[in-house]
């Protein structure tokens, strides 16, 4: 039997790697630390804009996000966030800005966190994915949702704050749970949103709600979306997942009962699948697997035993 440890201990999450960054929070309150970091002639940043970076190759065939110094950096004054220090007393910042500047040399291209998930260090894909869900999060939260006037930036990103009635606001991340669902015959539970092309199956997954654990959410969103029922529900690993605002929380699900009964809302088709009877679809073209950068993959993953086949962005 694989265990999880055994399958990823040299294939973390996409994600969730030690991106060797110290976040620093207890600096984002001090301007004039800030004022510092932003002047020195090591300080990097980057700017984001409408969730995409600019990504370079390196000669080496790296890729990289595509980082100045602070003093080359675009202008910006309040939509600039401290994202944290490496090892070596580097800061990190992210510039929201409306648009992505253009490169002289125009080798850099944009691209968004589902493609460079996979391609980035563990340093620079957790930069992104902060910066990323920073901006996200920045772009929806301007009014105050108390009394309705403009909020302020404030903590160098990290707090919105209403001059009106003083109240202050954090950055929202909604739980939601993801699930690989399996049955006595070990076959395991995939199914296929309505949105989603024909062949594009995954694992479920939806929102915490209100008063619910965890474990429960896992329960009521497998019965609800395909009808089955659920007993034993075991946690395995988190993955960020600024889409715009989510924290995947990954489990393995055992069924206790095996009719599927889609509800036609979120889940079009649903199917158990075999390990051999995946395999064979995977090789037609009949399924297709889910991105790479995902958890619902890693999850897969876990029951199919070995890596799936890869697919594009």
């Amino acid at each position: 039997m694989t265990t999880w440890t055994d399958h990823t201990a040299d294939r973390p999450i996409s994600l969730t790697a030690p991106s060797g960054i110290d976040r620093a929070a207890h600096h984002r309150l001090d301007e004039a630390w800030l004022a510092a970091a932003w002047s020195h002639p090591t300080t990097r940043c980057f700017v984001v804009s409408g969730g995409q970076v600019l990504l370079d190759e390196t000669p080496d065939g790296r890729t990289e996000l595509v980082m100045t110094p602070s003093f080359e950096a675009p202008l910006t004054e309040a939509h600039r966030y401290f994202l944290g220090t490496d090892e070596d007393g580097v800061s990190y910042f992210a510039l929201q800005k409306d648009s992505l500047p253009g490169r002289i040399d125009q080798s850099a291209r944009p691209a968004g966190l589902r493609e460079a998930g996979l391609l980035l260090s563990a340093r620079d894909a957790g930069l992104m994915v902060h910066a990323v869900g920073l901006e996200n999060w920045q772009r929806t939260h301007r009014f105050c949702s108390r009394c309705g006037e403009r909020t302020n930036i404030a903590a160098a990103g990290h707090i919105r704050r209403c001059s009106a009635c003083g109240a202050e606001h954090y950055p929202r991340t909604d739980p939601a749970v993801i699930m690989a669902v399996t049955d006595d015959e070990d076959r395991i539970l995939l199914g296929r949103q309505v949105h989603w092309p024909e062949g594009r199956f995954s694992t479920l997954a939806g929102f915490v709600e209100p008063g619910e654990s965890i474990e429960q959410t896992v329960r009521r969103e497998v019965f609800e979306e395909a009808g089955i029922t659920v007993g034993r529900a075991d946690y395995v690993a988190s993955q960020p997942w600024p889409f715009p605002s989510s924290l995947m929380l990954g489990f393995m699900a055992r069924a206790t009962s095996t009719e599927i009964n889609v509800d036609g809302d979120e889940i079009h088709e649903a199917r158990w699948f075999s390990r051999d009877e995946l395999g064979a679809a995977f090789e037609s073209g009949e399924v297709l697997p889910p991105y790479g950068i995902s958890i619902a993959a890693r999850l897969i993953e876990l029951w199919y035993g070995k890596p799936l086949p890869t697919r594009s962005v």
